[in-house]
């Protein structure tokens, strides 16, 4: 069974397109939540988070960052455990 992965995602976000593509080909299913017209779950992002740009990506109950922190994960090899 793999953990459960919430991303926060913004309305045109190429960034957000390209963390969903990369879950996709991962076959992870995740929960979106959609931060551009919700001023109140934008804010449990960044609280979250400590960050303020969208996507945001939690694997588990652990922080991964944005698309470059997750493109990074792949790209070492080590997303695949974290998943996991």
């Amino acid at each position: 069974m793999s953990k459960k992965v919430i991303i926060y995602t913004g309305s045109f976000c190429g960034y957000c397109s390209a963390a969903l593509r990369l879950l996709k080909s991962k076959n992870v299913n995740w929960e979106e939540i959609k931060v551009s017209s919700a001023p109140d779950l934008r804010a449990e992002m960044e609280q979250r988070s400590g960050r303020h740009t969208v996507p945001q990506i939690f694997i588990g109950d652990q922080h991964v960052g944005g698309y470059d922190d997750l493109a990074d994960l792949e790209q070492r090899r080590e997303l695949d455990a974290m998943l996991a």
